[in-house]
C-alpha cells in the first residue's frame, strides 16, 4: 500500500546505506576471525610478541655497536651475552637471598603466631553478627543430626579405595620434566626470535611494508613511529623501575628487612606488570616485616616507604623520565589491559601496552584503520573550535568557558585565542547556520557566545581610560555572527590600547547610518562573515561614504574570496583595506592610525645579549665567504625538501645582515669585499625578528601582515610565504636564520617544523664547526581530560 501511494519514495535503506551495512558486517566477521586466530594461536603468537619486544629494546643497542664497527652478528652476540651475564647475575644474587632467607623463616614462625594470637584476642567478643551465626550453626546441627539418624538405621557401607599401581620410572621422570621443560622451551623458542630478528631486521621490515602496503611513505613512517615509541617507552620503563628500585633496597636495608636486595630486584622486574606489579612488589616486603618485627614499626616504616616511592614514582619520575606519552589514552590502557588479558592471560596483561600502541600507530597512518587511533588515542579528536561550538550547541556555555580558559593559559593571550580559535567558531556557525542548525540551535549559539564575550571581558578588561574618545567603530555587516566577530575584534583593540566601539548590524538604511554616531571616529572596520559579500558591503560602504566621506573604511572579510582580497577587489567596493584575522585587523588598524610606526614594525628590538652574539658571530668568520659553497647548498636542499621557490641563510651583525647562504641567485645589493654576499641594512633585516625572540616563526601569507607586507625583501622577492628558523648555536646565541620563502601561500605543519628546526641546527654545526645541537621538541598536543597518560604502572 505505501508503494501504490507514495511510488517515488524509496520504503528500504538507500544503496549506500546498504553498503555500509555490508562493510560493517565484513569488519565485524574480520575482526572476529582475528580475535580467534590470535586466541587459537597463542602458544606461538606470545613468543613471537615478546621476541619482538625484546628486539626492540636491544635494536638500538646493536644498531650503535654496528654503527662503531663491529660486524652486526657479532654485535648482536655481544649484547645478548651481555643481557645473559646481567640475567645470570641477578639469579645468583636472588638464588643466594632466597637461601638465607629460607634458613631464617623457622625462626619468625613463633613472632607470627604471637601476633595473629594479639588480633584474635583484640577480635574476640560479641559482635554484631553473632547471633546470626549461632542461629545458622545451630541448624546445620540439627540437620546434620537428622541425617545420622536416618542413617543409623541402615547397615554401614564397606569403603573401597582403590590404589593405583606403581609407575614406570621414566613415566614419572616425564610427569616432574614436562612442567620445567614447557617454560624452558619457550624460553628457547623466545631467544631464537630475537636472534633472527635482530639479525634480519632490515629482511623483515621490507616485509612488513610489503604487507602494509598501499604508499611506501605512509608505511615507512608507521614502522618507524612504532618501533620510536615502543623503544622509548621499555627505556623508560626500564629507568622508572631501576629508579624506584634502588631507594627502596636502600630503604629496606635502613629499616632492618631481611632480603632487601631480593625484593628491590622482584619490584624492578614486576613493576613492567601493569596496575598489579607494583601491589605484587609490595606484598612481599610487607608480610616479612610483619614476621620479623615483634612490634608494628617495621610494618609501618615500610608501608610509609613504599607509599612515599610509589607518590614520587607517579608525580615526579614518571612526567619527567617519560616526557610525552605512549599517545594513549586512559580509557584505552585499561581496555586493552582487560582485553589481552583475557586473551593471553599474564603474559598479555604485560604485553598489553607495547601491542596497543602498534595498533594505534597502524591507525593513525592507515586511513582504512582511523578508527584505531580515535578509539585509542589520547589527542583530541576535535579541535578546540569544535569543542567550544559543541558545547555551546549543547546548552553548556560553562564547559565552553572552561576550555577557553584554558587555551588563553597556554597561548597567554586573549587576542591570540580570538584570531587562532574564536573566528574559527563564528565561521562554523555562519556554516551551519542554513543548513543544519535549528531555530533551538541557532537561539544556544547566541546566548552562549554572548555569555563567552561577557565573561572575557570581565576577567582580562582592557586599561585603557573608559572615558576615551573611540577612534575606531566596529560594526556588523548583515548578521548577528558578524557583530559577534565585531565584539571580538572591538575587546582585542582595546586589550592594545584602541579605543574602540562596536554597533550591531541592522538594516542598512540611511536612517541607521545617521544613527551610528561616529563622531571622533578615524577608521570604520565593517564584519563579513558571508561568501559572498559584495552587494552587501558595497552598499553599506556607499552609504558610510556619503554620511561621513572623512572616516577610512576596513573591510574585515572573515569567509570571503580570494579575488576580494587583492586591491582591486575590496577598492572596487570602496574600501581602503582589507583584513582576514584579528591579528591582521589590529596591526593594519595600528598602521593606519600611526603611519609612522610601519618602519618600526618591520624591525624588532635587539636581544639583550646582542654585543655577545655579533661577537660569537665574528668568532665562527663565516662573514668571510669560506663557507659560501656549502651553505649554498644547505640551502638548496632546504627548498628541494621543503618544495618551495627558494630558501636563504642569513646572519645579522650589529648593524647589517647578510645573506651567507641562497638555493638560487636572488637580486639585491653585494658586498664589494669579494665575498658577493646579499647585504642589507638590519632595519630592513628578513629575519630580525628570529633574531630577537630566538623562536621560528611561520608567516602563511606575508600580504596578510603588515610587518612582512611591505617589507622591502619581501616586495622585492615577490615573496607571499615566510618561514625562519633560528641558528642558534649551543651557547644559547642566534647567528641567524634559516629562511623558506615562497612565491605562493601556504602552511607548515608541526613535524615540518620540526625538520626545519633539525636542517637549521645542521646549519649552525656548519658554521660553528661543533655538534650538531638536537633542538627541542616542540610539544605535542594536548591530551584530553582523562589523559595525559604518562605510562601505566
Amino acid at each position: 500500500m505505501a508503494n501504490d501511494l507514495f511510488p517515488d519514495r524509496p520504503v528500504g535503506p538507500s544503496d549506500g546505506q546498504q553498503g555500509d551495512i555490508v562493510r560493517l558486517a565484513a569488519w565485524l566477521i574480520v575482526a572476529t576471525i582475528l580475535i580467534g586466530a590470535l586466541y587459537v594461536g597463542q602458544g606461538v603468537l606470545i613468543p613471537l610478541a615478546i621476541a619482538f619486544l625484546i628486539s626492540f629494546a636491544l635494536s638500538p643497542l646493536v644498531g650503535w655497536l654496528s654503527r662503531v664497527g663491529i660486524p652486526r652478528i657479532l654485535s648482536i652476540c655481544i649484547v645478548m651475552l651481555a643481557l645473559f651475564t646481567l640475567i645470570a647475575g641477578l639469579g645468583l644474587i636472588v638464588g643466594s637471598q632466597l637461601r638465607a632467607l629460607s634458613a631464617e623463616l623457622p625462626t619468625y614462625q613463633s613472632t607470627m603466631r604471637e601476633k595473629i594470637d594479639n588480633l584474635a584476642k583484640q577480635f574476640e567478643g560479641p559482635g554484631i553478627f553473632d547471633g546470626a551465626i549461632q542461629t545458622v550453626d545451630t541448624v546445620q546441627k540439627e540437620l546434620v543430626n537428622a541425617v545420622q539418624d536416618q542413617d543409623s538405621d541402615e547397615p554401614p557401607a564397606q569403603r573401597v579405595q582403590v590404589i593405583d599401581p606403581p609407575g614406570a620410572p621414566f613415566r614419572t621422570a616425564l610427569e616432574w620434566l614436562t612442567p620445567a621443560v614447557a617454560p624452558l622451551a619457550t624460553a628457547g623458542i623466545v631467544l631464537v626470535f630475537v636472534f633472527l630478528a635482530l639479525l634480519d631486521r632490515g629482511d623483515l621490515r621490507d616485509r612488513l611494508i610489503h604487507l602494509l602496503g598501499g604508499n611506501l611513505h605512509r608505511s615507512t613512517d608507521t614502522l618507524q613511529e612504532a618501533g620510536k615509541r615502543i623503544s622509548k617507552y621499555l627505556l623508560m620503563q626500564v629507568m622508572v623501575n631501576v629508579a624506584y628500585a634502588i631507594p627502596l633496597g636502600l630503604g629496606l636495608w635502613l629499616i632492618g628487612v631481611p632480603g632487601w636486595l631480593l625484593w628491590a630486584v622482584l619490584a624492578s622486574f614486576l613493576r613492567f606488570i601493569p596496575y598489579v606489579g607494583p601491589m605484587l612488589s609490595a606484598i612481599f616486603p610487607l608480610s616479612l616485616a610483619f614476621a620479623v618485627d615483634p612490634g608494628w614499626s617495621m610494618v609501618l616504616l615500610t608501608l610509609v616507604l613504599i607509599v612515599s616511592l610509589e607518590a614520587i614514582s607517579g608525580n615526579v619520575l614518571e612526567p619527567v623520565l617519560y616526557g610525552t606519552s605512549t599517545g594513549l589514552s586512559a580509557l584505552s590502557l585499561i581496555a586493552a589491559a582487560t582485553f589481552w588479558t583475557a586473551l593471553w592471560g599474564p603474559v598479555g596483561l604485560i604485553l598489553s601496552t607495547p601491542l596497543t600502541v602498534c595498533l594505534l600507530v597502524i591507525g593513525r597512518n592507515l586511513p582504512q584503520l582511523q578508527f584505531l587511533d580515535t578509539l585509542l588515542g589520547s589527542t583530541p579528536v576535535l579541535d578546540v573550535p569544535t569543542r567550544i561550538y559543541q558545547r555551546l550547541l549543547a546548552g553548556e556555555p560553562d564547559e565552553a568557558i572552561e576550555i577557553i580558559d584554558d587555551v588563553i593559559e597556554k597561548d597567554g593571550s586573549v587576542t591570540e585565542f580570538y584570531n587562532e580559535h574564536g573566528i574559527a567558531v563564528l565561521r562554523q556557525v555562519s556554516e551551519d547556520y542554513f543548513t543544519n542548525a535549528r531555530a533551538e540551535h541557532r537561539l544556544r549559539v547566541a546566548n552562549g557566545m554572548d555569555e563567552l564575550l561577557d565573561d572575557l571581558r570581565q576577567e582580562y578588561p582592557a586599561t585603557i581610560d573608559p572615558a576615551a574618545v573611540p577612534r575606531v567603530a566596529c560594526i556588523g555587516g548583515k548578521w548577528e555572527i558578524d557583530s559577534v566577530a565585531c565584539e571580538m575584534l572591538s575587546h582585542a583593540l582595546m586589550l592594545d590600547g584602541i579605543a574602540s566601539m562596536q554597533r550591531r548590524a541592522g538594516v542598512i538604511t540611511s536612517r541607521y547610518v545617521d544613527d551610528l554616531e561616529l563622531d571622533g571616529v578615524q577608521i570604520i572596520c565593517l564584519s563579513y562573515f558571508s561568501r559572498e559579500p559584495s552587494r552587501s558591503a558595497r552598499t553599506f560602504i556607499r552609504r558610510l561614504r556619503h554620511r561621513w566621506p572623512d572616516k577610512e573604511i576596513v573591510l574585515a572579510l572573515w569567509n570571503a574570496p580570494a579575488e576580494l582580497l587583492e586591491p582591486e577587489g575590496f577598492q572596487a567596493l570602496g574600501a581602503d583595506a582589507v583584513v582576514t584575522s584579528i591579528n591582521e585587523a589590529v596591526r593594519r588598524i595600528q598602521h593606519m592610525l600611526r603611519p609612522e610606526d610601519i618602519k618600526a614594525s618591520q624591525t624588532a628590538e635587539a636581544p639583550g645579549n646582542d654585543s655577545d652574539r655579533v661577537a660569537a658571530l665574528k668568532a665562527t668568520e663565516v662573514l668571510d665567504g669560506h663557507a659560501r659553497e656549502d651553505l649554498d647548498a644547505l640551502a638548496k636542499r632546504a627548498a628541494d625538501v621543503f618544495d618551495v621557490k627558494f630558501a636563504v641563510i642569513s646572519a645579522i651583525d650589529r648593524t647589517q645582515e647578510f645573506i651567507i647562504g641562497q638555493s638560487k641567485d636572488l637580486p639585491g645589493k653585494r658586498t664589494e669585499d669579494g665575498t658577493d654576499m646579499i647585504v642589507m641594512p638590519r632595519d630592513e633585516a628578513i629575519c630580525d625578528h628570529v633574531v630577537a625572540s630566538g623562536e621560528t616563526l611561520v608567516v602563511n601569507d606575508t600580504d596578510r601582515d603588515p610587518r612582512f607586507a611591505e617589507h622591502p625583501a619581501i616586495q622585492l622577492w615577490d615573496t607571499r610565504f615566510y618561514a625562519g628558523a633560528p641558528l642558534m648555536t649551543a651557547d644559547g646565541f642566534v647567528l641567524g636564520a634559516l629562511c623558506l620563502l615562497d612565491t605562493e601561500p601556504r602552511k607548515l605543519d608541526k613535524a615540518e617544523l620540526e625538520l626545519l628546526d633539525t636542517m637549521a641546527a645542521d646549519v649552525v654545526s656548519l658554521i660553528t664547526g661543533d655538534d650538531a645541537v638536537e633542538p627541542e621538541q616542540r610539544p605535542e598536543e594536548p591530551a584530553s581530560a582523562t589523559v595525559g597518560q604518562a605510562l601505566p604502572k
